[in-house]
């Protein structure tokens, strides 16, 4: 029907309580690898007697039982031979690597083999106490427990649920940069976190004394600051707008160009938190092509902004065509705005000054 409502999909990510459940999900990770190892040897038995490469439903039949064996469910099993499938087909390579010991854990679970009663997942057998920072709410899909650099054990659930709108239809255009991460079409400016460069210090003092662990643990609160940063700056603006039009800069170009300070922006994970955020408010996301954004006047529309390598110190500049006195990201925010609305009623998804 035309008015139904699409249900969503969206990971929820806690972090495991107890070291307890983490020594149990050692011992399930280390069975996960064995049925890994076992998929690939026969995709490599495949490849050295030249037959048709294995299928999920081959591996699946050659993996029965194996479970109760191995002291996982029958579900995982399953489940880790369609990952090894989708990776396969997903890294277009005839063998992958074998997990081991320096392999992080990784333990698939389906939504039959879960149980989740308030901040406690019931897997196989056992109690799995969470860090429970919001509730849970949809209808439980899949997930796995996964483990980071550091050992620390954490669960992803990936849950079902209706999108809820906010009702609100004022349009905002957005351009991302560098010294200023996030410029609004509004004027409002988020400035670049640097979160990087306020532990740089102390990352040098700990990656000298070759402490590996402090290291490890520094790397991880850099990434946790800048993501709940991202995170609380891209909800204020999902929750403000109904329109969100956001230029396509690449995040990949921009870090080789420009280093660390790039990373610190991260412009590639504001927009992709910018886009799940307006379709679950039911928000309209445009993507827009940047190209002459900076030099076209938001105004008439006349080229004359500042451009080339050479113009990348004039942060305003005045039209020649109007006279109007634009700032920089400003007016590229305004024209990326204007872009979104035309590729709207044109009913395309990009479009370019």
């Amino acid at each position: 029907m035309a008015n139904e409502v699409k249900p969503l999909v969206k990971t929820l990510r806690y972090r495991v309580k107890d070291g307890v459940s983490g020594r149990h999900l050692n011992a399930a990770a280390r069975a996960v690898n064995m049925v890994w190892n076992h998929c690939n040897g026969a995709q490599r038995h495949a490849l050295k007697h030249n037959t048709k490469w294995p299928t999920t439903g081959q591996l699946q039949r050659l993996t029965a039982g194996a479970g109760r064996l191995i002291g996982i469910p029958a579900q995982t099993v399953q489940r880790v031979c369609e990952e090894y499938i989708d990776r396969r087909r997903g890294s277009r390579k005839a063998k992958l690597r074998w997990r081991g010991k320096r392999s992080l854990g990784w333990v698939p679970f389906k939504n039959q083999t879960v149980r989740v009663v308030g901040s406690i997942v019931h897997f196989n057998g056992r109690k799995v106490r969470l860090w429970l920072h919001r509730e849970i709410e949809g209808r439980i899909k899949s997930g796995s427990f996964s483990q980071d650099a550091r050992g620390r054990w954490y669960c992803n659930i990936v849950i079902e649920y209706l999108p809820k709108p906010h009702g609100k239809n004022v349009g905002v255009g957005i351009d991302l940069g560098l010294k200023d991460g996030i410029v609004l079409s509004t004027g409002r400016k988020v400035e670049n976190s640097r979160v990087f460069a306020r532990y740089q210090a102390e990352l040098v003092v700990a990656q000298r004394a070759n402490k590996a662990r402090r290291v490890a643990a520094i790397h991880a609160k850099i990434a946790n600051t800048r993501k709940d940063f991202l995170h609380n700056e891209t909800t204020k603006i999902a929750d403000a707008f109904g329109l969100i039009c956001v230029g396509n800069v690449s995040g990949r170009w921009l870090q080789a160009t420009n280093g660390k300070s790039a990373a610190d922006a991260s412009t590639g994970m504001s927009r992709n938190m910018l886009r799940y955020k307006a379709m679950a408010r039911k928000a309209r996301f445009v993507d827009v092509s940047e190209y002459l954004t900076t030099q076209t006047c938001s105004e008439c529309g006349a080229l004359g902004g500042p451009k080339g390598s050479a113009g990348l110190e004039i942060r305003a500049w005045r039209c020649g065509g109007c006279g109007s006195v634009h700032d920089r990201d400003v007016n590229a925010a305004r024209v990326i705005l204007r872009l979104g609305c035309q590729a709207l009623a044109e009913g395309s998804s990009t479009l370019s000054a």
